[in-house]
């Protein structure tokens, strides 16, 4: 492998690159999925090849082949550098990488467990026994469960010296059901909504979440949802967010808007740009002190937990709001050069025939000082929501909207009637500023987004967001009539 990617190299910059680099992926993926019984899906994948990555006065090229041989590699090359020179014709302003990289070393997803190595009868066992024990809930039309085991080898290397080899492991797992009423379809899911839970580890964090164990509990709440009261419509109240719920807010409205490629406007697929420009850096009361978010790549089980990101820049931690104040971007070499900073690893591609982009790590929120029973006791009126049902967010990821899967209605510091239809709504630094306290450690967990688009040719990233259930007031929910 050194030896052809060394060729790689070689060839572009024989060919008039400045600066090149060369990723290999080799990526096997498993999934199982099981409805109402039966086994609907056995998919397994795996995927080869390599992409190469140049620069030619300024300009990018890229290209990329599934073909590992020496011939094919020099053809990449050399093609990659052609891009470069045409896409120089209509560039802008001339790249900048900053300090050369030159890291060394391998890296592997810590596991107990290889997902791999446990037989397919086994791991269907688990879904069907899931299913029955959804089927035992009177009312549950229908029942779903899924399996996603990941395995990736990466090598990278660039005309600066690096060299890196890393292999990343994630397993994912989740239940629905799914509830039918005369006037309402109505859906539990565990341990997340849209799926699964996924994160960078082995087969024990399956055996952790217990599908089988938490089954008919859902089922019964899938049910008990159909006739619940509904989530109080337009008035402005306290609520507590759960943790899996706050997951995807933190993604939404803090992870994509501080991708330093869309507050320059070089990036808008999908979620649009920023409205985080430049000057606010350092100087942008984003939320309350209760609100410290960190973009990280280290902590364990993280979706964007790795050793190099895809320009070989290490692993860290980075501060991107600290105690309500907005200090920091997600940023690749390119982009961090224009605001004289240094990267902070956070270029990735979903595949090795994808360019890397800026994408989201672990965005996390960090943890507070609260356990869940007294924040509760210490709010007099309010709704407990958890479990994302459906979102929305503008262009600029300023307002949005949020539904969840279930709420409770808070009276006296009391969790009260289940409620049905939840919704909030708000403008992200407002939001922010009104979040008075956060869950601590003890209820903080990484949850996994497996399903993050990006990009033209579309990329879909996984990322990671570590929240604890949290307390915001003067929130407007139930901004749509219930029938």
């Amino acid at each position: 492998m050194n030896t052809l990617m060394s060729r790689a190299l070689d060839s572009a910059q024989m060919a008039g690159a400045q600066y090149a680099d060369i990723r290999v992926v080799d990526s096997r993926s498993e999934n199982i999925q099981v409805k109402n019984g039966v086994v609907e899906t056995l998919n397994s994948s795996e995927s080869l090849g390599f992409g190469v990555r140049v620069l030619v006065d300024g300009a990018w090229g890229f290209a990329s082949s599934r073909e590992l041989t020496a011939e094919q590699i020099e053809s990449v090359s050399r093609r990659a550098v052609e891009i470069a020179r045409a896409s120089g014709l209509v560039r802008g302003e001339g790249v900048d990488l900053g300090p050369a990289v030159k890291s060394l070393g391998s890296y592997q997803t810590p596991v107990e467990i290889d997902p791999f190595s446990v037989s397919l009868e086994e791991r269907l066992a688990v879904l069907l026994a899931a299913d029955s024990e959804m089927g035992r809930v009177d009312g549950i039309r229908v029942r779903q469960g899924n399996l996603v085991s990941i395995r990736e080898n990466k090598w990278f290397a660039n005309t600066e010296g690096a060299f890196t080899e890393q292999t990343i492991i994630e397993t994912g797992g989740g239940i629905i059901a799914t509830a039918v009423g005369e006037s309402e379809v109505q859906s539990r899911s565990y341990p997340t909504s849209f799926g699964r839970q996924q994160v960078t580890a082995g087969w024990e964090v399956v055996l952790e979440w217990d599908l089988p164990g938490n089954a008919e509990r859902v089922g019964n709440e899938a049910v008990a949802l159909l006739t619940a009261d509904p989530c109080p419509t337009d008035v402005t109240t306290t609520i507590i967010l759960g943790g899996d719920q706050l997951a995807l807010q933190v993604h939404e409205s803090c992870g994509h808007p501080t991708e330093l490629d869309r507050v320059f406007g070089s990036e808008a697929a999908y979620a649009g740009t920023s409205f985080l420009t430049p000057e606010k850096l350092d100087g942008f009361r984003y939320g309350s002190d209760s609100v410290s978010i960190t973009a990280d790549s280290v902590r364990p089980y993280g979706l964007g937990t790795f050793g190099w990101d895809d320009e070989g820049v290490p692993a860290q931690s980075t501060p991107i709001v600290k105690d309500g104040n907005f200090v920091g971007y997600l940023m690749s070499r390119e982009t961090a050069s224009r605001l004289n900073k240094v990267s902070n690893g956070c270029m990735r591609a979903s595949s090795w025939n994808r360019i890397p982009l800026v994408r989201m790590t672990n965005v996390s929120l960090e943890p507070g000082e609260w356990d869940l029973e007294d924040l509760i006791a210490d709010t007099d009126e309010g709704i407990y929501m958890a479990t994302n049902r459906s979102w929305s967010i503008d262009d600029r990821r300023y307002n949005f909207q949020f539904g969840t899967e279930i709420g409770h209605e808070i009276k006296n510091g009391r969790l009260g009637r289940m409620l049905r239809n939840c919704t909030y709504t708000g403008i992200t630094p407002e939001f922010w500023n009104s979040c008075d306290a956060v869950c601590n450690e003890k209820h903080w967990t990484m949850w996994g987004t497996p399903n993050c688009g990006k990009g033209q040719p579309s990329q879909i990233a996984h990322t990671g967001h570590g929240a604890a259930p949290a307390r915001f007031r003067n929130v407007r929910v139930g901004v749509f009539k219930q029938q």
